[in-house]
This record gives C-alpha cells, sequence and structure tokens, in this order.
C-alpha cells in the first residue's frame, strides 16, 4: 500500500497529515538504526544519505519531489532515537511490547499524479 517495504516486525504507530493531500506514516522497530538502515539499502537498492550522525538519521529518496503538488518528497526516513539520554520512542499502545523503540521508519509514499 506504501510503495515501500515494510521492515520485518516493525509495528504501526500512527499516520499523519503532511498536506497537500499526502500522509506521512510511523512505524517503530526493535531492531538497532544500522540493521534498518542496511535493510532499506537492500530492498531500495540504493545507497541513501545519512542526514545528521547525531541522533542518527538517514534518508531514501522513492520518488521525485513536485514542489507544485506535494509537502514533502517521497521517501523512507530512518531514525536513531536510543541514546544515552534516551531509551527510544515510547510505544504509544500501553503494556505493548517493546515499551520503547529504538529505532523509528517513517514514510512519504509516492503521490499519484493527478
Amino acid at each position: 500500500m506504501l510503495g515501500v517495504p515494510i521492515y520485518p516486525s516493525a509495528q504501526f504507530i500512527a499516520s499523519y497529515d503532511a498536506g497537500r493531500g499526502q500522509r506521512y506514516y510511523l512505524f517503530g522497530a526493535a531492531g538497532s538504526f544500522a540493521d534498518l538502515v542496511n535493510y532499506y539499502r537492500t530492498v531500495l537498492k540504493q545507497r541513501g544519505e545519512l542526514v545528521y550522525e547525531v541522533p542518527g538519521t538517514y534518508e531514501f529518496d522513492i520518488g521525485k519531489f513536485d514542489e507544485d503538488r506535494m509537502a514533502f518528497p517521497p521517501g523512507v526516513t530512518i531514525k536513531d532515537f536510543q541514546s544515552d539520554v534516551s531509551g527510544g520512542y515510547p510505544n504509544p499502545k500501553a503494556g505493548a511490547q517493546p515499551a520503547r523503540f529504538p529505532t523509528i521508519i517513517q514514510i512519504v509514499p509516492v503521490v499519484s499524479a493527478k
């Protein structure tokens, strides 16, 4: 549905209106930042780009950005939420496991042409 594979065992967290008819989708993953980056490098067959070293943020483009009809470029962003000061992104589902996700996946799907 989103046009890219979802990391195995990743859990859907929420989707948000990004504006201009776009949505973005968040998934929590128990896998490490490095494992997720390597997974998406393999399945998307591209190198991607390290945007920030701390906190680790990696982006993969999955479509062309049209500023006239898109709020965000289509892509997959991997963010490292685990550090010396953070145990990870809190799982919004009370009592669910894991209690915190060390890594978050954000997907902005390709918008179909109108």
